[in-house]
């Protein structure tokens, strides 16, 4: 990620972290979860848009995966034409999706 112009991060990653604290399926991340959204504004990171095109994007998405989040964090590449940076390979056999990582 040393060359990216910009490093978006979707709103629906803040509310997905959040779950996983809340539930303690992420109990490392508790003391830094209200911290995340200025800590991506200091590290020059950008939140992206969630727009009504990006939510019918994903309601409609010709893809079998049932996860909404997934769906939206797809639908948001899609629209905005940006790579996403992820661990999970589910994002691997999206049209319009590359994935980096």
């Amino acid at each position: 990620m040393l060359n990216a112009e910009s490093v978006y991060v979707s709103p629906i990653s803040f509310f997905e972290i959040g779950q996983k604290v809340r539930f303690g399926k992420w109990p490392e991340m508790e003391p830094y979860v209200e911290q995340l959204p200025s800590l991506l504004e200091r590290q020059g990171g950008l939140v992206s848009t969630l727009s009504p095109e990006i939510c019918l994007r994903a309601a409609t998405l010709e893809w079998s995966h049932r996860d909404p989040f997934d769906r939206l964090l797809a639908a948001t590449v899609q629209v905005l034409g940006i790579p996403i940076v992820s661990a999970d390979a589910v994002f691997d056999n999206v049209a319009g999706v590359t994935r980096l990582w």
